[in-house]
């Protein structure tokens, strides 16, 4: 396991924190209090050590092919259905949704191998991230990859506690399947729009992983 480049600093605030914290307590309430110094070292160890977690990237043995979608985020499956995509297509698309919770590991990986040919990130509001119209009404960053079977939609979408979206990919750029796409801070949501019928190999409940998951295959 490795700590993702993003948490540099917010990991580094947190170790500053738990000393200045805990440096207080020692010469200020250990001698009056001492489970209430220990309780407050217990308390920023345990928020220290969520945020390296959060930032974890974890060793996988990662998934490729050229028939396969992969899925880009760890997380939760749930929304497998066909909507109308206002925002590049214009018209009927096949949409997969992944919720990813605070413990889920939050780096985004590309589903597909490809040109990068649409990559724009759009400012909104901050709604839970399964609320239905996270998708178009939140912060979110939109990427479509083309390869020989057709275009793959990624949005990758704030939720109510993510703050930053980070993307790498630039229009014109080859991306290989299952690279680094981004990251997303503190839980969130990412869609992955596919050309309707395509064989999805997942269903509504199931736990996913990014990078490793075969959503869906090109018929």
């Amino acid at each position: 396991m490795t700590v993702h480049r993003e948490g540099y600093k917010t990991i580094a605030i947190g170790a500053l924190a738990f000393a200045v914290i805990n440096l207080i307590s020692f010469y200020f309430i250990s001698a009056h209090a001492a489970w209430l110094s220990g309780l407050i070292f217990l308390l920023t160890l345990i928020v220290e050590l969520f945020l390296i977690s959060f930032f974890r990237i974890p060793v996988r043995k990662l998934s490729t092919g050229e028939d396969l979608i992969i899925a880009p985020a760890d997380g939760k499956l749930v929304v497998i259905e066909e909507t109308t995509d206002a925002e590049y297509f214009k018209d009927r698309r096949l949409q997969l949704s992944i919720f990813m919770s605070p413990a889920n590991v939050h780096q985004n990986r590309n589903p597909v191998a490809g040109e990068v040919v649409y990559s724009q990130y759009h400012q909104g509001k901050y709604l839970v991230a399964w609320h239905p119209k996270s998708s178009t009404e939140n912060e979110r960053h939109s990427v479509v990859i083309r390869n020989a079977h057709g275009d793959v939609l990624v949005k990758q979408i704030a939720g109510a506690l993510a703050r930053r979206i980070v993307n790498y990919l630039v229009v014109g750029h080859k991306t290989e399947q299952s690279a680094e796409m981004g990251f997303i801070k503190f839980g969130s949501r990412v869609d992955v729009l596919l050309p309707p019928g395509v064989e999805v190999q997942v269903r509504i409940g199931q736990t996913v992983q990014g990078g490793v998951t075969v959503l869906a295959k090109w018929k």
